[in-house]
This record gives C-alpha cells, sequence and structure tokens, in this order.
C-alpha cells in the first residue's frame, strides 16, 4: 500500500511539472511534436529512475550526518552534506552521458530532433529535484527512492505527452494571434495544473488517517510513561 500510495502522488498530487513546475524549459521547447516529446519523457524517466535510488545510496552511507558509521565509531561525527549537490549532479550528468550515447546509437532520428535538449537533461532542474526531494522527504528505503524516481518520471512524462498532444491539435484551432506560441501553452500549462490538483484531495483521509495514528500512538506512549513513574514513586515513598 505503502508503494502503491507513492507512485500515485508522485504521478498526480507532487507532479514535478504541475505541482512545483520542475523542467519547464525542456517542456515548452520539445512539446511541439508527441513523436519528440515521448522521447524525451522516456529518457527522463530512465534517468530519474536511476539516479534517485543511486543518491539514496550516496545520502544514507555517504553524506548525511553519521553516515559513516558503517567505518568505525571514529567516523560517526563527520558530516559531509556539504558535498549533496556536487555528487548529486556528477550521478546525474553520468546517467545523461549514458542515455545520450544510446539514443545517438540506436535512435540517431531521435537523437538529431531533441537536439541540445538531451544533454541539458543533465541540468533539468527535475532531475536534481527528484534527488533533493527524495532526500528533504527523508525516504526510508532503497525500493521507495527507486519508486519515486520512477513515478515521478512517469508524471514528467505524462504532463510532456500531454501539452505536445494539445500543441498538435492547436496548430488548427483558431487562437487569437497574441497568444499563438508560447502565450497559449502557458494558459493550459495553468488550467492542466488545476485539474492536477484535483487528485490532492483522493488521499487526504489516509493522510488524516495515519496522523490521528501517529498522535494517538504518541499519547498512549506519554501515559504509560506517566504511570511508569507513578509507580516508581509509589515504591520509592
Amino acid at each position: 500500500m505503502e508503494y502503491i500510495e507513492l507512485i500515485f502522488k508522485s504521478i498526480f498530487v507532487d507532479n514535478m511539472v504541475f505541482a512545483t513546475f520542475l523542467g519547464m524549459c525542456s517542456y515548452l521547447a520539445v512539446s511541439k511534436k508527441v513523436s519528440t516529446a515521448v522521447g524525451l519523457g522516456a529518457a527522463v524517466i530512465f534517468v530519474l529512475a536511476v539516479t534517485v535510488p543511486m543518491n539514496w545510496v550516496l545520502n544514507e552511507y555517504l553524506l548525511k550526518e553519521g553516515a559513516l558509521g558503517w567505518l568505525g565509531e571514529e567516523y560517526k561525527s563527520y558530516d559531509l552534506s556539504f558535498l549533496t549537490y556536487i555528487l548529486f549532479i556528477a550521478t546525474v550528468a553520468t546517467m545523461v552521458q549514458l542515455v545520450e550515447i544510446i539514443v545517438e546509437k540506436f535512435a540517431p532520428a531521435l537523437y538529431n530532433s531533441l537536439g541540445i535538449f538531451l544533454p541539458l537533461i543533465a541540468v533539468n532542474c527535475a532531475i536534481l529535484g527528484g534527488s533533493l526531494f527524495m532526500q528533504s522527504r527523508e525516504i526510508p528505503t532503497i525500493g521507495l527512492a527507486a519508486t519515486y524516481g520512477l513515478a515521478s518520471g512517469i508524471g514528467w512524462f505524462l504532463a510532456i505527452v500531454a501539452i505536445a498532444a494539445i500543441r498538435e491539435k492547436i496548430r488548427y484551432s483558431n487562437v487569437p494571434a497574441p497568444l499563438r506560441g508560447l502565450g497559449i501553452t502557458f494558459i493550459i500549462t495553468g488550467l492542466m495544473a488545476i485539474g492536477f490538483m484535483s487528485f490532492g484531495g483522493m488521499l487526504t483521509g489516509g493522510s488524516k488517517k495515519a496522523e490521528e495514528d501517529k498522535a494517538n500512538a504518541v499519547i498512549e506512549h506519554k501515559v504509560e510513561k506517566t504511570e511508569k513513574l507513578a509507580n516508581n514513586t509509589k515504591e520509592i515513598k
């Protein structure tokens, strides 16, 4: 259930484009045709699905405070979190280079149509944002981190393919001259973001129940602690 909820939230509720507006440069530039949007979206899915769990391992065993405890007790006090951005970006850049080589080898037409925007995935804020969100939300396991990366990529993929399909149809529509091009694209993106906001209410009930259960557990713990303290006081007397 935890994996399903994370997938649903990453794709619909916390969509990279419609919730946080990350990766908008590639989203706007490569969404003129569905074919190129599908290619770039697939590349983003792959990069996010690989880099997020890799960066999770780096964060857990190298970067965060006390992460070096596996080397020995004397290393527990080390905090290498200041290297987070450098190592995360290095991981992303490595995977993007791998994707670029694969696409150029097996899909040269797609490689030529994507142009400069394929290597620019390395500086796509949605890619780095996936790893930073994973870190800030303290995702507990590598399995959940991989799921989050994959689902976030699928969410970005759906966003760019949806806007590309709409933009292909808009070419035959009577759009007012001042709004043609990026103007109408921004308006449609805003409307789609409002539509995606409606998915947030579908998980509210579960979240509230989890919060209530957590609060009840804290209260029960405090009650038990108070009772033990009272019993110890009686024994002393």
